[in-house]
């Protein structure tokens, strides 16, 4: 008999992959503005993180690139950020959609806050934001999905 309550019961103890909100940005990204290129690429979740990493090379010549980490800290999804010669900054999850992250960290310099958005299967829009000595400042990245390079 208690077998048969049980089975019908919700299975409410087992959480919620937090990585499945970002799984949907797994693959390559592109895109090219002003003789700029700009690459990023994730790595689909696995281990309880999803590993990503970006580039931007101008007119050709090597520019600056970025590696990035989503994983679970303190229970909370977060956007662990390593831009080439600065020190690595976590932004913790402020806002998860079925077609948009936000991560924030209100304490950071520049940017506060991180911004993925789905727009359809094969496009998506980074964006950078927050708060400078000249006001509010944001930056998109405008992306296509591309092949990986092999």
């Amino acid at each position: 008999m208690l077998l048969a309550v049980l089975s019908v019961l919700p299975v409410a103890a087992q959480p919620l992959d937090p990585l499945a909100a970002v799984s949907w940005m797994a693959g390559c990204w592109s895109f090219r503005s002003d003789g700029r290129t700009v690459d990023e690429q994730w790595m689909r979740p696995a281990g309880g993180v999803m590993l990503g990493m970006s580039r931007s090379v101008p007119d050709g010549r090597a520019g600056s690139f970025e590696f990035a980490v989503m994983h679970t800290q303190d229970g909370r999804l977060v956007y662990d950020a390593r831009p080439e010669g600065q020190a690595r900054t976590l932004f913790p999850l402020a806002k998860a959609g079925a077609d948009e992250v936000i991560f924030e960290n209100l304490a950071h310099d520049f940017p506060q806050r991180v911004i993925y958005r789905r727009l359809g299967n094969d496009r998506m829009q980074a964006r950078v934001e927050g708060r400078t000595a000249r006001g509010d400042q944001g930056f998109d990245y405008p992306f296509a999905r591309v092949a990986c390079p092999q």
